[in-house]
């Protein structure tokens, strides 16, 4: 029986332990972090991903999935190990890879057998030589080792569904023998497994992320124009999503991307092509349409408020998106601070991110447990996350509970229809504004 084992239980490193586990592989995850491995050995995932808690006590209880801090005696013992730790983005945009490194150094030192070291954390090309060369100036044992690259394709809110499903499994190897016990490692899935070299496996990655944000880019840039040509943004991406060249997916305006992958990997990536004297033009612009489109709600709502001070404002929607409890990058931080240094007073609702949101703003912001109590005697609405709760909401509620109507909807989670029959005063995103709500508020001079 191999030995696999996986470095971290974040996003990535849980999501693929307990995923080989489920497929019928005897997986030990280990982390650094005491209190983390205690609540995942009482079958409570860390993070907030759907049916991620399931499956861990389901393999666990059958014995196929094991959570450690001992990773001296689990890299002993093991024939496979996968790498998931973060590479969170540095000052400069680059990636900081220094736990992977870390965790390269710890493997040196105590593995006692042959080893495929295989990282599926997301890292610049070139970065799988560096960790291999690592390793094997710092063993501690003669054995033989190789590292692999096999990034995941995994999407926060859909993570479980991503990886038993996946639509392709990449796998960046030098050696035959690396390929075949990946290849046998992944057998179970029954899903495309891609051969390539491991600079290109690492390049697929970052291409693959950087063209989805740069289709979100391309969308909410051609909506910022439909606002002023008058055309309507979900009539041009319905119109366009019939080819198929183009497809439906990522075509929906907003504020911006968020979140662990995106912002990252396109300044990560824009970065280590600046450091190798090319610049990549159309992944830069990307960058800064999402950083300007961020602050999209705001610059409409000074169109109707001369300033927030003294202001009562609900914010609906916390997370960078639904079904995750992550606020990394998400656009509801930088919006609240402004808000908050402007000096209005906030009143924020999502149905989990709430506690993670406190970590930053433990006492400025008032925390709501329902959408009517956030909206209650507010001046104005901000939507920052689509979740269904608040897309399936009575809009009667804004004309119930606020003291003004006014809706600035970054998310376009309501029919436009329906939004003039309800008679708020509702903006969005690429789409014609409803004025419904008479009086035009030139607030707190």
């Amino acid at each position: 029986m191999t030995n696999i084992t996986v470095a971290g239980t974040g996003y990535v490193g849980l999501v693929t332990g307990v995923c080989l586990a489920e497929i019928g592989h005897e997986v030990t995850c280990v982390d650094n972090i005491q209190d983390k491995i205690d609540i995942l050995n009482e079958g409570i995932s860390p993070i907030f991903e759907p049916g991620l808690d399931e499956l861990i006590i389901k393999n666990s209880d059958a014995g196929k999935l094991f959570f450690t801090t001992d990773y001296q005696n689990t890299y002993a013992k093991s024939d496979v190990i996968f790498i998931g730790v973060g590479t969170p983005e540095n000052e400069d945009g680059s990636a900081n890879l220094n736990y992977v490194y870390t965790v390269a150094q710890q493997i040196a030192k105590f593995i006692e057998r042959d080893c495929l070291i295989v990282v599926k954390s997301t890292v610049p090309i070139g970065t799988n030589e560096k960790i291999e060369k690592l390793i094997k100036q710092h063993l501690k044992n003669d054995v033989q080792v190789e590292v692999a690259s096999n990034p995941e394709f995994l999407a926060q809110g859909t993570a479980v569904r991503d990886t038993l499903y996946a639509s392709r499994i990449v796998i960046g190897v030098e050696s035959e023998r690396a390929r075949q016990i990946l290849t046998d490692i992944y057998q179970p899935f029954h899903q495309p497994i891609l051969t390539m070299n491991r600079r290109s496996a690492e390049m697929v990655k970052y291409a693959s992320n950087d063209f989805l944000a740069l289709k979100i880019s391309f969308v909410n840039d051609i909506a910022n124009l439909c606002e002023v040509v008058g055309a309507n943004i979900e009539d041009v991406t319905n119109g366009m999503s019939y080819d198929q060249r183009i497809g439906d997916k990522f075509l929906n305006p907003g504020i911006g991307y968020g979140g662990s992958c995106f912002p990252k990997d396109t300044k990560a990536l824009h970065w280590l092509s600046e450091e190798e004297g090319y610049v990549l033009r159309t992944i830069k612009a990307a960058i800064e349409v999402n950083e300007k489109q961020k602050f999209k709600l705001i610059k409409k709502a000074r169109q109707d408020f001369a300033t927030f001070k003294g202001l009562k404002v609900a914010v609906l929607g916390l997370t960078f998106k639904p079904g995750t409890d992550d606020l990394r990058e998400a656009p509801s931080i930088p919006n609240i601070r402004l808000l908050l240094n402007e000096g209005a007073e906030v009143h924020a609702y999502d149905p989990v991110g709430v506690n993670n949101f406190k970590k930053i703003y433990p006492t400025q912001v008032y925390y709501e447990e329902t959408i009517e109590k956030a909206l209650k005697n507010a001046d104005i609405c901000f939507i920052f996350t689509e979740w269904e709760e608040i897309k399936n909401m009575n809009l009667n509620l804004f004309n119930k509970q606020m003291k003004s109507p006014f809706v600035y909807d970054g998310r376009n989670c309501y029919n436009l229809d329906e939004v003039k029959r309800s008679g708020i005063n509702y903006q969005s995103i690429g789409r014609p504004n409803i004025n419904g709500y008479k009086a035009k508020i030139k607030a707190n001079v």
